[in-house]
């Protein structure tokens, strides 16, 4: 459809960013998937079905993707976070930026370690600078979910500081079949992120790899901006 903004997922042939794509493309939007070689990034595509009016997914190389996208998602290991922000910098001007990286340091993945500046989400928008709408979002919705048939049993707590690009991607949240919700400033994203190794631990000590999480008490609320 074309007034659905075309997604590049940069990571999108990681597990995350795969089903991120699969979601997205299956929604009717279109998908550009970004990888270190253009030839990973267009054999994951050609493994994604489009629906709902989509066009074909496409690949391409991070920077090339980057650049084909209207939104750019980052579904990237932490360990890499900063060369690839620093590699799509100069494409990102003006757009929103969704950053879904989760701090984990492996081996210890299920241990909350916060890096220094708080989040990961805000070493994004300090290194993109002010011409980038960055915004965190998608770190508890596990990738088995998003690759499981039907809606995902699972809330997306959504942070920026720009509040039109908050709602762009709680949107987007919703049209995958999981439920956004509005966090508030990019600075809560430690909530979040911090989150996650709390849910792998959940995950390894249950045997389960579906938890995440459900926000009560809002069906039926007025929200004040």
């Amino acid at each position: 459809m074309q007034d659905r903004p075309t997604l590049a997922i940069v990571g999108g042939t990681g597990a995350l960013g795969s089903g991120l794509a699969m979601r997205w493309a299956a929604a009717g939007y279109p998908v550009v998937i970004g990888s270190r070689t253009r030839e990973k990034a267009e054999a994951v595509a050609r493994e994604i079905k489009p629906a709902n009016g989509a066009p074909p997914v496409r690949g391409d190389r991070n920077e090339g993707a980057t650049r084909s996208g209207d939104i750019v998602v980052l579904a990237v290991p932490f360990s890499n976070h900063d060369a690839i922000l620093d590699e799509i910098k100069d494409a990102v001007t003006g757009k929103i930026v969704v950053d879904a990286v989760v701090p984990l340091v492996p081996p210890r993945v299920s241990l909350v370690q916060l890096p220094p500046q708080g989040s990961a989400a805000q070493m994004a928008q300090a290194r993109l600078g002010d011409g980038a709408r960055v915004v965190s979002a998608f770190h508890n919705v596990g990738a088995a979910k998003l690759k499981a048939e039907g809606a995902v049993d699972c809330d997306v707590l959504v942070f920026g500081d720009d509040r039109a690009a908050r709602d762009a991607v709680i949107a987007l949240a919703d049209a995958i079949g999981t439920r956004g919700i509005d966090g508030g400033p990019l600075a809560n994203s430690v909530a979040a992120e911090a989150l996650t190794s709390v849910l792998i631990g959940i995950n390894r000590r249950y045997k389960i790899d579906c938890a995440g999480i459900r926000i009560s008490g809002i069906a039926g609320c007025a929200f004040l901006a």
